[in-house]
């Protein structure tokens, strides 16, 4: 395949990818240049990415989503960027897409991709899924990931942005304690963003958000028509709100008793 007129990184986070980054990294194997962030996997990912001859691989501790995006963001050399999580896959009819975008006159200085997901090898038509979308494809001078999110993170952008037709295809679950331990991480991050913001715990959304969650995702979204695999996927979703309330409350004790102590003679 060759090598499109304009230039275009590809960026990569990792954390313990292993079954997965092979084959993103596979997909990206048209970019003039592939930059993996790897926060000190400790399965062979980084090791991987070590010896493989397109990759330049770069070891950063994580913080959050948003700290490590940005620092990733920065090591770019060329100013089209395509960003993808480790277990997102870009298609044959996708990265021709890429190529004929960037390299005929684009409108945009970004672009989303709406996202094809994957349960294990099957499809995940519903549950909630089905309108995601993220911008992948950016010109890095005219975009900077907003410090306003530090998970579920998102771009200020200088300019306007388009969508692409293809999708891009995320193998978002491996099995179930994996994708429960990701969710599990999501709400914590969450609640640290809200407690930042000044957002206050209540027993009453720790009940009533995860109820509505599943509901949203399983009855309105049409999460049962995605059968075994729509409840699993609902029922962990609405784990990660039920763990984001559960932490803020954490948080807020741990603050109420940090200036107990501050006040103790």
């Amino acid at each position: 395949m060759s090598l499109t007129k304009e230039k275009v990184t590809a960026l990569v986070i990792t954390f313990n990818e292993v079954g997965y980054i092979e084959k993103c990294i596979e997909s990206v194997s048209f970019a003039d240049e592939i930059i993996v962030v790897d926060s000190y996997s400790t399965d062979g990912t980084y090791e991987y990415l070590l010896n493989h001859p397109k990759v330049k691989v770069i070891q950063n501790p994580f913080k959050n989503f948003t700290a490590q995006k940005s620092f990733a963001l920065k090591q770019a050399s060329n100013d089209w960027v395509l960003f993808l999580d480790a277990d997102e896959v870009v298609s044959e009819d996708l990265q021709n897409e890429i190529k004929e975008t960037i390299n005929n006159n684009p409108k945009h200085v970004a672009y989303w991709f709406y996202r094809k997901f994957m349960f294990q090898n099957e499809r995940l038509h519903f549950s909630g899924w089905q309108t995601d979308k993220n911008y992948r494809l950016f010109r890095k001078g005219k975009v900077n990931f907003s410090d306003k999110r530090i998970v579920h993170e998102t771009l200020d952008i200088n300019g306007t942005s388009g969508k692409f037709k293809n999708r891009l295809t995320h193998y978002c679950y491996k099995d179930y304690e994996v994708y429960k331990n990701k969710m599990m991480m999501y709400g914590r991050l969450k609640a640290k963003e809200a407690f930042s913001k000044g957002k206050q715990f209540s027993y009453a959304l720790l009940l009533l958000k995860p109820l509505w969650k599943f509901f949203n995702s399983y009855i309105i979204r049409l999460g049962f028509l995605d059968g075994a695999k729509g409840i699993i996927i609902c029922h962990l979703d609405a784990l990660c709100d039920l763990e984001r309330y559960r932490e803020l409350q954490r948080l807020e004790r741990e603050e109420q008793w940090s200036g107990v102590f501050k006040t103790m003679p």
